[in-house]
């Protein structure tokens, strides 16, 4: 009875306490620093772990939402147009829509962009 006991409480620790990959730290501040418009923090983060937006982009969603829209709903510009840039132009001609919901300026910069 002990052994089974121990086992199944075991199992459920195990199930409940799940690690924390790199990579969800990684993107976790990502995420917050798009959030608090820290463009300098980003840039330094990015080149210490060795990591480029543009390879990026596709994999992270911060609230759902892909970095570009996630920037404009957070009002964070500098963050937003520094990743516009990076970004390559066809997939910033996807999202334009959808930063214009949030953002006029970093639409009219994802428009230039795509030019």
């Amino acid at each position: 009875m002990k052994k089974t006991l121990l086992l199944a409480s075991l199992i459920a620790a195990s199930v409940t306490f799940a690690p924390v990959t790199k990579a969800d730290n990684i993107s976790l501040r990502i995420c917050e620093y798009v959030a608090a418009n820290d463009k300098n923090r980003l840039r330094s983060f990015m080149k210490q772990n060795k990591l480029k937006i543009r390879a990026l982009f596709g994999s992270i969603e911060c609230n759902g939402q892909n970095l570009l829209v996630f920037a404009a709903s957070n009002s964070a510009l500098e963050t937003g147009e520094f990743i516009i840039g990076k970004v390559p132009s066809k997939e910033v001609a996807k999202h334009i829509t959808d930063i214009g919901k949030y953002s006029k300026h970093l639409e009219e910069e994802a428009k230039e962009r795509v030019k």
